[in-house]
């Protein structure tokens, strides 16, 4: 009875693994909707901590200025490191698409203990010479008091976070994005609500930190995340952590692709963080007006993700099956869902951008300034929903070379040259955010060819 018992289940299993992965609307939308939910909340965390502080009856401006610039500079360095969740994602989702999942028992524990690992390095790189860091970032006077006051709480959440991502890597090669979902969720609700509380205090209770209110906020929301996460991963799989030796095959493979994801990441936040810088240059209402802009574009980044995560997924998947075809159905689908999504977006934005600015800060210079070049950041979400979503898709594929090439195509022959034109021309904010539309569709457009010269004719083979 016992083997009839393992014949039926392992029967079961050989059923699932040549069944053809499912790419229909409806898997789409399972994978995508609690992508899109799990992937604001890193935004959404930053985003809330702008729009509290930024309210603050004293040194508003200033305080959102500083949120600002650390929010770059933070953000650079989890996207740096946080880009080993899509190496992490690919590799598991490949070799699920392939029937060997069973071979890589050993891979996610070292997978994990590598992303910590290399947090702590750059955590202590950094921390030390966080003055010197925001001082060539512009900023000065209170905005640097402010910066450095923020950071130093909020950096230690960062091994927290690249924690927190791995996990959800390994979730999403194994085409899971709900539980995820459910922990950033649970992190973003908390955030909000640590945020009112910590940064203007509650009366005879709770003193008012101000900015660094903001920070404990953000740091208590990570660990409680990272708690959630261990937590879902113990009981809803069956990987341990338990670190065994020797190194997996797949690790080096995972070094590759990461250190490869590394220079694309510095690439692309080279982009980000010069843009923040030239805005500090212009004045603190300058960077208070970018700072606005960059968290609503930042979040519907994330938000437009969501279905690249999908094209993910499924891409790794069905590149471990060599079903080439549905790739490109795929690729087609996900694509479209998203530049519907985007113009979804525009006219939410087109709609409401008075609104958005009003959440963040009340001062009439800062808001002028924003009202005046947002219409820049709604132009860039069509060709975002393009990028982001075949970004993600050749993340699946691990392509993680060429993407390294693009980026730092977009960057060296695209960001900059617009970006420092436009200070000659003293466009301003402008400027700034033409030379992030230019840097996106660089890349929108080289995904684009290099799809259709690779996998198209594959699926003729």
């Amino acid at each position: 009875m016992p083997q009839i018992c393992e014949a039926i289940s392992n029967l079961g299993s050989f059923v699932k693994m040549i069944t053809p992965t499912n790419i229909s609307f409806k898997r789409i939308q399972q994978l995508a909707i609690p992508a899109i939910i799990a992937g604001i909340a890193e935004p959404v965390l930053s985003a809330t901590d702008a729009a509290v502080v930024g309210n603050i009856d004293n040194y508003g401006i200033e305080s959102l200025a500083a949120v600002g610039i650390v929010g770059s500079f933070l953000s650079a360095l989890i996207w740096i490191l946080g880009q080993t969740r899509s190496a992490i994602s690919a590799i598991v989702s490949q070799n699920l698409g392939a029937g060997k999942i069973a071979e890589i028992s050993s891979f996610p524990a070292q997978a994990i203990y590598f992303n910590i690992s290399l947090s702590i390095i750059v955590l202590f790189s950094t921390y030390f010479f966080v003055e010197e860091i925001f001082i060539l970032l512009n900023a000065e006077g209170i905005v640097l008091t402010f910066s450095i006051n923020y950071y130093n709480i909020r950096v230690w959440g960062f091994p927290l976070t690249l924690f927190t991502f791995a996990v959800f890597g390994i979730f999403r090669g194994l085409q899971n994005t709900f539980w995820p979902m459910i922990i950033a969720a649970i992190g973003a609700v908390l955030n909000i609500g640590l945020d009112f509380i910590l940064v203007y205090g509650i009366e005879n209770i709770i003193s008012p930190l101000g900015i660094k209110g903001a920070a404990w906020a953000s740091l208590i929301s990570q660990s409680v995340m990272a708690i959630l996460a261990f937590s879902f991963l113990m009981k809803k799989t069956e990987i341990s952590l338990k670190l065994k030796l020797p190194l997996h095959p797949e690790i080096r493979r995972l070094v590759f692709m990461s250190f490869n994801l590394f220079l694309r990441s510095v690439a692309l936040n080279t982009a980000l963080i010069l843009a923040t810088r030239e805005a500090a240059a212009l004045g603190k209402e300058y960077v208070a007006a970018h700072t606005i802009a960059f968290n609503i574009w930042i979040f519907t980044a994330f938000f437009l993700d969501g279905y690249g995560a999908a094209g993910n997924i499924l891409g790794g998947k069905l590149l471990g099956e060599r079903n080439y075809k549905s790739l490109w159905q795929l690729t087609k689908k996900v694509n479209i869902y998203n530049l519907i999504v985007s113009l979804l977006l525009v006219s939410i934005g087109t709609i409401f951008y008075r609104y958005f600015g009003l959440i963040f800060n009340k001062d009439e210079t800062v808001l002028a300034l924003f009202y005046g070049m947002f219409y820049m950041v709604l132009l860039s979400l069509p060709f975002n929903a393009v990028a982001f979503t075949l970004d993600s898709i050749f993340k699946g594929l691990g392509e993680m070379g060429f993407l390294r090439n693009v980026l730092l195509g977009a960057t060296i022959f695209g960001f900059i040259p617009v970006l420092y034109f436009s200070k000659y021309m003293n466009w301003g904010l402008t400027g700034i955010w033409a030379a992030m539309i230019v840097w996106i569709a660089y890349r929108a457009i080289a995904l684009i060819i290099k799809f259709k010269r690779k996998y198209i004719p594959l699926i003729e083979n």
